[in-house]
Parts: C-alpha cells; sequence; structure tokens
C-alpha cells in the first residue's frame, strides 16, 4: 500500500511500487485528482537477474515512467491503474557480472510442489532446526569452559554436560525459528530454512523445541549439578524469550544476545566445579567480546536483509555506532585475555601469545571502521571464525595447571607435562 498524490486529473506523478514478497518493482500512473490510497498485487518475478539489475538503474524506471500511456477513460471510483512492467534496457557491464554470478538453475520456473515428510528426513530437519553449526560452537566453547576449570576432568560428567548443552541449544535455536518465522521468509539468508518452506509443521518444530528444553534441563539438573541446569535454562529463557523479540524494538538485542554467547563457559565450568569463580568470568568475557566484532561486521554485509525484515540492527538504525563498537570490542579483547595469569586461569605466556590474533583482529576492526565497506566487513567476519579457534586453543595450551581424575591434591603444570613427556 502506497499514498499516491496525483498533480492533473489527467495524469499523475509517475511513482514505484516494490512488491512485499519479491521486490520487483512496477511503475505507474494514477488517475486520480485527489490524494488516495492505492493497493496494487504483483506477481512474483520468475527472474531473480532480472530483479536484481532493475534494482541498480532506477533512474532508467523513472525515465521509462514518463513514456507510459495514459489510458483515455474517466476517473472511477476502483481507482483504476495502468501497471506496465519496465523495458529492459541494453545490458551494462554490471548486468553481465551479476548474470554470470548467479547459477544457471536459478533462471528456471519455480513450481509449486507438495511438500511430503519421510522419517529418513527427520534427522537433517531436526539439524537445521537446531543451527548445527551454531549449536558446535556453543558446545565447543562449553569445552572450553570445563576443560579449563581448575578440577579434575571426569569423562562421564563431560559427556552428560556436553548432551545437556547440546540440547539446550538446539531448543533455544528451534524456538527462535519458530517466532521469526514471518520474518525470516523476508530475509534471503533465512527464507531456505525448514519452518519458512514448511518442510514440517508449527507444530511439530516447537514440540521438538519443547522436548529438547525439558530434556536437555533435566539431564544437566540429575547427571551433572543444578547449577549448570538453571545456566542452560536461564540461557533458553534470556534466547527465546529475551532476544529474539527485542530484535525487532531496540539495538540493545545485540548487548543481550552476547551475553547468551557468554554462558556456555560458564556452564562448562560449572559442570567441572560446581561453582562460577572469576576465572569463569574470564572466558565468558572473551566470548561476550569477541561477538562484537563477529555480529557487526556479518550484520553489516546484511543490511538490507535485516532492514526488510524490520530488525533494529546497529547496522540498520546507527551505522556509526556499529563500526565504534566492532572496533572498541576489538581492542578490548587485548586488557581481558591479559586478565587471564592474573586470575590464575593460564601462565603468562597466554598474554604474550594471545597478542597476535588480537592484534590482526583490532587492525581488520580499524579497516572496517575507516572504510566502511563490505570487503572489510567480510575479511573481519572471515578472520573471527579462526580467531575464536585460536584463542581457544592457546588457553588450553597455557593452562596453568591440569588436575588428573584419581586425586584433587595431583596436580601438574604445562612445564611438568613436558618434562615427563
Amino acid at each position: 500500500v502506497t499514498e499516491c498524490t496525483c498533480v492533473t486529473a489527467t495524469g499523475g506523478t509517475p511513482m514505484e511500487l516494490l512488491c512485499a514478497s519479491c521486490r520487483r518493482r512496477l511503475v505507474y500512473r494514477c488517475h486520480q485528482s485527489q490524494p488516495s490510497w492505492l493497493r496494487v498485487l504483483a506477481l512474483r518475478s520468475t527472474s531473480p537477474v532480472a530483479t536484481r539489475t532493475r534494482a541498480l538503474h532506477a533512474s532508467q524506471l523513472l525515465a521509462h515512467a514518463s513514456k507510459v500511456k495514459v489510458q483515455e477513460t474517466a476517473p472511477t471510483e476502483s481507482h483504476s491503474l495502468d501497471l506496465e512492467e519496465p523495458v529492459p534496457s541494453a545490458r551494462t557491464e554490471d548486468e553481465e557480472a551479476i548474470r554470470e554470478s548467479y547459477p544457471r538453475r536459478e533462471l528456471q520456473l519455480e513450481e509449486w510442489r507438495e511438500q511430503k515428510l519421510s522419517l529418513m528426513q527427520l534427522p537433517s530437519i531436526y539439524l537445521k532446526l537446531s543451527k548445527y553449526r551454531l549449536t558446535a560452537l556453543v558446545v565447543l566453547t562449553s569445552l572450553a569452559g570445563y576443560t579449563l576449570a581448575p578440577a579434575p576432568l571426569h569423562m562421564g560428567t563431560l559427556l552428560w554436560a556436553t548432551s545437556g548443552t547440546a540440547l539446550c541449544s538446539a531448543a533455544a535455536n528451534t524456538i527462535n525459528q519458530w517466532i521469526e518465522v514471518p520474518y525470516d521468509s523476508q530475509m534471503a539468508r533465512t527464507r531456505s530454512r525448514v519452518l519458512v518452506r514448511q518442510l514440517i509443521s508449527s507444530h511439530h518444530a516447537a514440540l521438538f523445541g519443547l522436548t529438547t528444553a525439558s530434556v536437555g534441563t533435566l539431564l544437566l539438573w540429575h547427571m551433572v549439578n543444578p547449577l549448570t541446569a538453571t545456566l542452560g535454562l536461564a540461557n533458553i529463557l534470556l534466547y527465546a524469550v529475551v532476544y529474539t523479540p527485542l530484535k525487532r524494538v531496540s539495538i540493545v538485542n545485540t548487548w543481550v544476545g552476547s551475553l547468551v554467547g557468554a554462558m556456555p563457559p560458564l556452564m562448562g565450568w560449572s559442570a567441572c566445579t560446581g561453582t562460577l569463580e572469576p576465572g569463569a568470568m574470564i572466558l565468558a568475557a572473551i566470548l561476550y567480546a569477541w561477538q562484537f566484532a563477529h555480529f557487526n561486521a556479518l550484520s553489516w554485509s546484511l543490511r538490507a536483509d535485516y532492514s526488510r525484515a524490520g530488525y533494529r540492527m546497529m547496522a540498520v538504525t546507527d551505522p556509526a555506532l556499529c563500526k565504534r563498537v566492532a572496533l572498541r570490542y576489538s581492542v578490548a579483547m587485548v586488557p581481558i585475555c591479559a586478565l587471564a595469569p592474573v586470575f590464575g586461569v593460564t601462565t603468562w605466556w597466554f598474554a604474550l601469545d594471545s597478542l597476535p590474533p588480537n592484534g590482526w583482529l583490532v587492525y581488520l576492526a580499524w579497516r572496517f571502521y575507516r572504510d566502511s565497506d563490505f570487503k572489510s566487513a567480510r575479511k573481519l567476519f572471515h578472520f573471527s571464525l579462526f580467531h575464536l579457534p585460536m584463542l581457544m586453543a592457546l588457553l588450553l595450551l597455557n593452562k596453568k595447571r591440569w588436575f588428573w581424575e584419581d586425586s584433587r591434591d595431583r596436580t601438574a603444570t604445562v612445564s611438568d607435562i613436558v618434562a615427563v613427556s
């Protein structure tokens, strides 16, 4: 729906309409002499390339609009419109580059087919609902928290803690997708998700999310300890109940989402020791600060998608703040890592070993702040994917003391282990 203000009774100001589904552009002239509200239905474009090339040449659309013939009929109460698709102009080099970049299968006509669910597809669907890549990262950071805790490593407890954390993460991601179906369908990055494509029903997905949340929390409560179970349940609620709706309300959602990402190391630490100590907060702080460089760089490349879906992200509402925050927390990684040996988590070598990856992260964040373009954002995002595993590996290599399972009094430093080997 768009508001149209005509200039004369016989012709009007050419305007553009944008289809809410496929973003296809249409040009029209209105025949009403008074301001009115008009509703236009556009068919889904069958050519993604044509849609994208039109978006590059809005000036050509306006030039074509002046050539649209006005229908020689009197105005009626139905507010008739003359709709024409813009005449494609000669291909430019940009259009040719875009056409070559898209696979030819996208140019084929999409036909509606009934979705049939089989039991063989359920494991794959459940993995996609769980966002298995994100869940794997959550489990790895939880394992790092468990391994770095100052207590013996019990394999049984470790396996139960890993399983419970994975189930809690799967539950939070499933509920998130269940809530955001109307908005995921408007984003190119998420429109292929299983609930958007209706591969399973929303009731099925909700049941899977509630089941994994219940089983994961009970597993952590009975097989690990109540503190870890409480942290797991709190993280599910924080992600699904607070963070997910907040994405459409305020940019504060990014800080809340970083709290969610900082929780898994605390769960791993508490699973090993049964308590939370200052050393655990160092791990949580590393995860918390890392997410700003990671997500702000990602959201910068997806600003159009987030804007279309109505998400209040820094990259959309305040681009300058988005760049400052990414640089600010990248710089903060250096002193945070330097505090790890102060609280007895690692040796002082970690403060030195972490300087090269942190320094490169700061440099890429500064480039992103200075250039503010797609290239610098993608470089920062891609390096952040390697930065976190490198820090986790350095934390383990420089752990101050290792505790063996047979006795809490039997400890060893890294130098002792190297000497024995």
